[in-house]
């Protein structure tokens, strides 16, 4: 008998959950969710795990266990699906996302069942799965305790100890100490670390009401408030200040409003039916009577908010003396340029921004992260006492700081297994080796394109937008050139301006094929790339991409 676990992705770029577990010829995941693209990778919209290896043993895959509503959690489900067929577990709030998702994608056939924490537990092939609430960023959150072959284990993907949530479910230390202590040993430990550098515990949440019911009680113009569109307790206290304040409440992109109707119907959000109006009620009415409530807290290209600091949104725009408030961080990696650039965009517009960033935001207290920090790492270290520890769902520096937290514990350095994707531990006996590394790469989501564009067309995406691209059309009549070929810019220089140079270009670039013997198509090819290359990186110091057209006449 063994276990294999496999972090197929999410241990080194916060994003992209998704784990592998492997007992008895069956397999078992844990979480399926998607990444933000980097600065380095133009026109794609999603980053999802590499399935490659699940769709190759996809008859021995007995379910998906889903620990929470995040779309870096949940936000591959749909491409997934189309590869495999599995059961689906999670929490009822949780359950609704995911089901609006599929409508989003088309997704039909799909099987989930939906558990609650504070006391049922489930079967998935040989695995049998506790599941305990615990706190975090979006309400019905949770970590499982899991029985395998080789013992009990527990995955805890994100949490803090905060015992006085907003949702009034704080993180159930009773049922995980009970869950811990029913066995003799628990073999190891996978939890959130990107709260290891973080002295102490994480702030709790309850408190940012009354900070943001301060900061926004000053407004006299148009309020405008954003955070992760699962925030439903952010949401909730957000629609709590809008009453207090005498505002109404506009919902502003699908995200949001999406969630916040299901959330509403499960009950995990209340608000009076009037309180939220629409744009064309809100519209008539005063601006300092209106709080907005928009999706886009990261500053996605294309997400409402980015759309409003643009003046591009059709529906709401901002005026000198509104007030934004971000109770948000630039926490996935890449989108503090984003955020960054939509603050500097509403700024510029006179609006009063209170973000992140602020050397006051501390102190404002707009914001609580939903990641633990040393404090509430080293406190389920204590719940759970477990042989191995797995640091997951943060990045290779976190994870350093995570493994100073073990030993700082008393337990060894060999005690903690850092996994980058792709590899993956086997314990037998209920020691611990690893095993062969499974490849995988970056599966990038464009438009309806997933896995079809790589680092050559990422390549050329980077030329084009850095150097721009230059086409020269020939014109050529039995072998010979008719005529200077036609240099045409675009990106590379204004041609207007150095016209000159790209008739000089056009001259020698001709003189140099004419004194080849055969003028074929192959050879203008070559010698239009290489000579022009070299010609206009000499005079311009830039690279462009060179792209030779032959038109027979």
């Amino acid at each position: 008998m063994s276990l294999k676990f496999i972090a197929l992705s999410g241990t080194v770029g916060v994003t992209e959950n998704l784990y592998v577990y492997e007992a008895d010829g069956k397999m078992m995941i844990i979480d399926c969710g998607v990444g933000f693209p980097d600065l380095e990778m133009p026109g794609v919209d999603l980053v999802i795990p590499d399935f490659s290896y699940v769709v190759k043993n996809k008859e021995k895959l007995v379910g998906i266990v889903i620990s929470q509503g995040h779309e870096d959690h949940i936000g591959a489900l749909p491409y997934l699906l189309r590869e495999v067929n599995a059961p689906i577990w999670s929490t009822p709030l949780v359950t609704e996302f995911i089901k609006d998702k599929f409508i989003d994608y088309g997704v039909k056939n799909f099987t989930i069942n939906t558990f609650n924490p504070e006391y049922e537990d489930f079967e998935v092939g040989p695995f049998r799965v506790f599941p305990f609430r615990v706190t975090h960023s979006v309400p019905d959150t949770v970590g499982f305790a899991i029985d395998t072959p080789e013992g009990r284990i527990f995955h805890v993907p994100e949490h803090k100890m905060d015992q006085n949530p907003v949702d009034g479910k704080p993180f159930d230390i009773e049922r995980a100490k009970g869950l811990a202590n029913d066995e003799k040993h628990v073999l190891f430990l996978a939890s959130d670390c990107l709260g290891s550098n973080k002295l102490g515990f994480t702030e709790g949440e309850t408190q940012i009401e009354g900070n943001m019911e301060g900061i926004m009680k000053k407004a006299e113009n148009a309020i405008l408030a954003t955070a992760i569109s699962s925030n439903i307790g952010r949401f909730q206290q957000m629609m709590n200040v809008a009453q207090w304040l005498n505002r109404k409440v506009v919902l502003v992109g699908r995200s949001i409003q999406k969630k916040i109707e299901i959330a509403y119907k499960l009950g995990y959000i209340s608000f009076p039916a009037n309180l939220v109006v629409s744009f064309g009620d809100a519209a008539r009415m005063k601006r300092s009577e209106l709080m907005y409530i928009v999706a886009g807290c990261y500053g996605q290209v294309g997400s409402s908010l980015y759309r409003i600091s643009l003046g591009e949104h059709d529906r709401v725009h901002v005026n000198d003396g509104d007030m934004m408030v971000f109770s948000a961080d630039p926490a996935p990696p890449y989108t503090k340029e984003s955020e960054d650039f939509v603050i500097d965009n509403l700024i510029d517009k006179g609006v009063d921004v209170h973000y992140y960033d602020l050397n006051e935001g501390l102190d404002e207290g707009i914001y609580a992260s939903g990641h633990g920090g040393q404090g509430d790492i080293v406190e389920l270290f204590k719940i759970v006492n477990p042989k191995y520890f797995i640091p997951i769902g943060g990045t290779i520096r976190f994870m350093h700081s995570y493994k100073k937290l073990v030993v700082k514990n008393g337990n060894p350095p060999s005690s903690v297994l850092t996994l980058k994707p792709g590899e993956n531990v086997i314990f037998e006996n209920g020691q611990a080796r690893l095993g062969d590394k499974i490849p995988v790469k970056a599966v990038l989501v464009h438009g309806l394109g997933v896995g079809d564009v790589g680092k050559v067309v990422l390549g050329d995406r980077a030329i084009l937008g850095n150097e721009g691209v230059v086409v020269v059309v020939f014109k050529i009549r039995q072998g010979k050139i008719i005529d200077l070929p036609e240099i045409i810019s675009r990106g590379f220089i204004f041609e207007k301006i150095s016209k000159d140079l790209l008739d000089e270009a056009a001259k020698r670039l001709k003189n140099q094929i004419e004194k080849k013997v055969n003028i074929k198509k192959s050879v203008i090819y070559g010698v239009t790339m290489d000579y022009l290359g070299k010609f206009f990186f000499q005079k311009t110091g830039r690279r462009p991409m060179i792209l030779p057209v032959v038109v027979e006449v």
